[in-house]
């Protein structure tokens, strides 16, 4: 599955985890006091809420030294294992990262830009006249001059990772092809390369992308959540503590993700033997096309039976996993309102903060939740990579057909 497409992917994806510990550890040590002297653009000053809000100093430096890590990255790799598939591996995995922090600064701009448009509905609820209805429109175009742009680059993200993925199920499939002869025999094994590898990179799409963002947006807005922490004061049941909105939010996914595990700990391996009771009642009508002898009525009806007993005992853990799943779900949605709650009575924060905070702890508890808002998609990933595995459990000595650098796509 990854031998196919990335270089060493053990190796690929640690040094891309130690780089990034490297690089951030090297940003506060002493490379965010270097922005002044080595910048290569001027800065912006614009007012607050802005566009241009993107472009101060700190945020023009931060550009300029993500862009500097990620063409080391790519430099290193492209030198150190080129692959085939280099350009879409390595290149393209970071530009996705890049598309995807992107995404995350417009909605942390969002966020402080809702604070300030929804003080303005309030003062302007409060006080009939204070504003001009062109003062109200200008403050919605500063956001469209922001969305319209994050728009096509949502539109391209999209298109580029649907491409990627699919350069990725073409190396798996490649991979599996030269190594036939050794693994035809498994049982599937046509399925294995046709429709695994297919679900496989449609997965990895969904849960791929959505795991980046969730780790893109829980570096962005942590920060965010714990200066609104301090705004709001008291937090009900836990009182007056630094960042409580943050603890909150990470006590919540934690405790929803460790329910999810165990109530949903027997479905990875009830969805694996559903797709072999499948595979085999498949197998046995594929045969009949060309066999008269074969899929005899008993065969038939004994194989799907075997399909009816086993769709039923995943239907039913399905049904007490929901359970759970969708009562943890509408609990959180009043969470922060429970949390607040104080500071709501009390008045302690305008309409704007209040926005602020709900955007923003619900990403962070989101990003938490990656987890349980996956795990039925999660569940079908971790039976197709069993499946996946058990095929190239069969190749003894494989073929790799991506090791060539010279064919690099």
């Amino acid at each position: 599955m990854f031998v196919s497409f990335f270089p060493k992917p053990k190796l690929f994806f640690w040094s891309a985890v130690a780089w990034f510990l490297i690089a951030l550890a090297a940003w506060h040590g002493f490379v965010l006091d270097l922005g002044a002297q080595l910048t290569l653009f001027q800065p912006v000053e614009s007012a607050e809420g802005g566009a241009a809000a993107f472009l101060t100093l700190e945020k023009v430096w931060v550009y300029q030294y993500i862009v500097f890590c990620s063409v080391v990255f790519c430099l290193f790799w492209y030198f150190y294992e080129r692959n085939k598939w280099y350009w879409w591996a390595v290149v393209g995995s970071t530009l996705i990262l890049l598309i995807t922090y992107t995404n995350v600064q417009v909605s942390v701009w969002l966020n402080s830009w809702y604070g300030e448009f929804y003080n303005l509905i309030q003062e302007a609820l409060a006080e009939p006249n204070k504003y001009e209805l062109s003062e109200y429109f200008l403050k919605m175009t500063t956001a469209v001059f922001v969305l319209i742009p994050n728009i096509l680059l949502l539109v391209i993200g999209a298109f580029f990772t649907s491409h990627y993925v699919f350069r990725w199920r073409t190396a798996m499939n490649e991979y599996y092809m030269v190594n036939w002869q050794q693994a035809r025999d498994v049982e599937g094994a046509a399925q294995r390369v046709q429709e695994d590898t297919m679900r496989f990179a449609g997965i990895m799409e969904t849960l791929g992308s959505s795991l980046i963002g969730s780790v893109m947006t829980l570096i962005a807005f942590l920060p965010v959540l714990m200066s609104l922490s301090e705004q709001v004061g008291s937090i009900w049941l836990l009182g007056d503590i630094k960042g409580g909105l943050v603890y909150v939010a990470i006590a919540s996914a934690l405790f929803g993700t460790v329910l999810m595990a165990a109530v949903g700990i027997r479905l990875p391996g009830l969805e694996f033997e559903n797709q072999k009771v499948e595979a085999a009642y498949r197998k046995e009508l594929v045969y009949g096309e060309d066999n008269a002898a074969r899929c005899e009525p008993m065969t038939v009806k004994e194989l799907f039976h075997d399909v009816r007993v086993n769709r039923f005992r995943l239907y039913f853990n399905y049904l007490y996993f929901n359970v759970f799943r969708y009562s943890y779900l509408q609990f959180s949605n009043f969470l922060p309102y429970l949390a607040l709650g104080p500071a709501i009575v009390t008045g302690a924060i305008t309409f704007g903060i209040f926005r602020q905070v709900l955007d923003a702890f619900s990403r962070v508890e989101n990003s938490f939740q990656y987890l349980v808002n996956a795990w039925p998609t999660i569940i079908d990933l971790m039976s197709i990579h069993k499946r996946l595995k058990q095929f190239e459990g069969a190749i003894d000595n494989p073929i790799n057909p991506t090791l060539d650098p010279s064919k690099a796509l």
